[in-house]
């Protein structure tokens, strides 16, 4: 995992291009109209991400602090991305919880994800969190899977604004 940088503005355009311009990618940070395919675009959403877990400046409105990584293998490809809320408001504790994470869809059943969300987890106990909240789609089992690895015990399965998720606790 390595914090996000504008030196792999190329490499993250491919494993973007790869979901598909316009999908969500859970744990990027990326959001609606962030302009990521120029260089200063991208520069801006880099630093964006960066000031996001900068704990000396208030989150904009609705957020919270939160630090992000990018999973990259020794070739500098980006095959995904992993995020730690550090805490939660309404809408996470309902349908987004404080870890989310994705793999590009060449890269998956490799285990980057279950590497990337146990570098994560430990950051969550160096952090003094308790426990960690982690969703998925309903249908998605192979993240399911990667969660309960974890240690991941399912507390229900809800409908939500973005749409039926399994919700997980991680105790730390």
């Amino acid at each position: 995992m390595i914090n996000p940088t504008t030196e792999l503005h190329a490499a993250w355009l491919a494993s973007r291009d790869e979901w598909g311009d316009g999908v969500h990618q859970p744990g990027s940070g990326l959001r609606p109209g962030d302009d990521i395919d120029s260089p200063a675009g991208f520069a801006e959403w880099v630093a964006r991400l960066r000031r996001e877990s900068d704990e000396s400046l208030p989150p904009a409105t609705g957020l919270v602090h939160a630090e992000y990584w990018w999973i990259v293998d020794q070739e500098d490809m980006v095959l995904g991305a992993i995020s730690l809320r550090y805490a939660l408001t309404d809408f996470l504790l309902q349908a987004a919880g404080h870890i989310g994470y994705s793999v590009r869809p060449s890269a998956r059943g490799r285990g980057a994800a279950s590497w990337a969300l146990g570098e994560v987890l430990s950051v969550a106990r160096r952090r003094h969190l308790k426990s960690v909240l982690i969703t998925c789609d309903d249908d998605n089992a192979a993240s399911a899977r990667v969660i309960e690895r974890h240690g991941g015990v399912l507390e229900d399965i809800r409908d939500t604004p973005i749409g039926l998720k399994r919700r997980y606790w991680i105790a730390l």
